[in-house]
């Protein structure tokens, strides 16, 4: 028998780490009926194609990043450097003969995972648009559902970049987003899909990208998130409108799993894992750390914890009353929200009315002429 060359094939191993492998268990769904049908669809995926930027040449990647003075400008409101700074004064504090460098470097390590998990999110959003686009029975929904795929892969790849070229190496994902990235993708029922991503995920990514862009001065970040905020705001326009008719033709029942799935995707489940791998790369025993870090989070202003949250409501809430999730079943997500006092942010613009505010693409070729 004549032996045969075969290509060298990856290390298992090294697969494992370098790849995930999750069931979608959802149908596939062709349509036949080409008509346009839902006009505020048409114009969204209109502006989404006209405001399509190129990741290469829309971005200047010669800037040079310092590191160092990103961090001054960026982090200065950031929780962890903040109870870490808190802590070096308590008695047997891990912190105590911390100098500036170390506590520079702390800020250059949370910028990385901070903007890791951006880049993580980004490829998750990724996956979910491309499963919408398979499974939403409607073909407006599956046009606009398209062009985000392509956004959310060139987010994927801008944020990579940004990291890789300009900060160094990335952090895993958190075991938090992982999971609720992985929930959206097994799930069979399309319009979860819509929920989790456009309409929480999104909105999150809103308020962090917004409370990023509000502090920072490097140019190219800046220019970065301003196109990405773009992108952003219309695919949550794009899960209200989608969702807003899906819902019209649902039970009580059947509302009130989705109110469920929102209730314990926010006020039951705030607390976001933290990034252990960040004290692993300062030295430091997360374990040791982080009863100090609790202590010290006590005497800090409340603003360095809720700034974020509010950012993240504010939206959240207004979308959701968009969608008739607040007062199905007699006003149950209403009540559950209520008590958690997130209701003040009832009679805020929903992101359906207000995405065009945040085309920062269209802004600048405007300008430019």
């Amino acid at each position: 028998m004549t032996a045969v060359d075969t290509p060298d094939l990856p290390d298992q191993q090294e697969m494992d780490q370098s790849i995930k492998l999750i069931t979608d268990n959802a149908d596939r769904v062709f349509s036949w009926k080409y008509d346009r049908e839902r006009d505020q669809l048409v114009t969204l995926y209109n502006r989404a194609m006209a405001s399509q930027w190129d990741s290469v040449n829309d971005l200047d990647w010669a800037t040079d990043v310092d590191p160092e003075y990103l961090v001054h400008t960026t982090q200065k409101d950031n929780a962890t450097v903040a109870m870490a700074r808190a802590a070096k004064d308590l008695p047997g504090s891990p912190f105590a003969n911390w100098s500036e460098e170390q506590f520079t470097q702390l800020s250059i390590e949370s910028l990385k995972a901070t903007l890791s998990q951006f880049m993580h999110g980004e490829q998750g959003a990724m996956m979910v648009a491309a499963k919408i686009c398979e499974t939403v029975p409607w073909i407006d929904a599956k046009y606009y559902a398209a062009t985000q795929t392509m956004d959310e892969a060139r987010h994927t790849e801008v944020f990579a970049k940004y990291l890789h070229t300009k900060l160094g190496d990335a952090y895993p994902m958190s075991p938090f987003l992982e999971e609720q990235i992985q929930v959206l993708v097994e799930d069979s029922r399309w319009d979860i899909a819509y929920l989790g991503m456009q309409i929480i995920i999104e909105s999150l990514a809103l308020a962090a990208f917004g409370q990023m862009l509000r502090v920072t001065e490097e140019p190219l970040l800046r220019k970065l998130l301003r196109y990405v905020l773009s992108d952003e705001a219309r695919h949550v326009a794009f899960g209200i409108l989608s969702l807003g008719e899906f819902y019209e033709g649902l039970s009580e029942a059947e509302l009130k799993d989705r109110q469920e799935f929102m209730a314990e995707n926010t006020i039951r489940n705030r607390t976001r894992s933290t990034t252990p791998e960040i004290w692993e790369r300062m030295n430091m025993n997360v374990d040791e750390v982080r009863p100090f870090l609790m202590e010290a989070a006590a005497s800090l202003d409340s603003s360095y914890f809720t700034t974020f949250q509010a950012g993240f409501f504010s939206k959240l809430v207004p979308n959701t009353r968009r969608l008739g999730l607040l007062d199905a079943n007699d006003g149950l997500l209403r009540r559950q929200w209520g008590e958690a006092g997130l209701m003040e942010y009832e009679s805020a613009d929903s992101t359906a009315e207000d995405y065009d505010s945040y085309d920062a693409v269209a802004a600048d070729r405007a300008a430019a002429g």
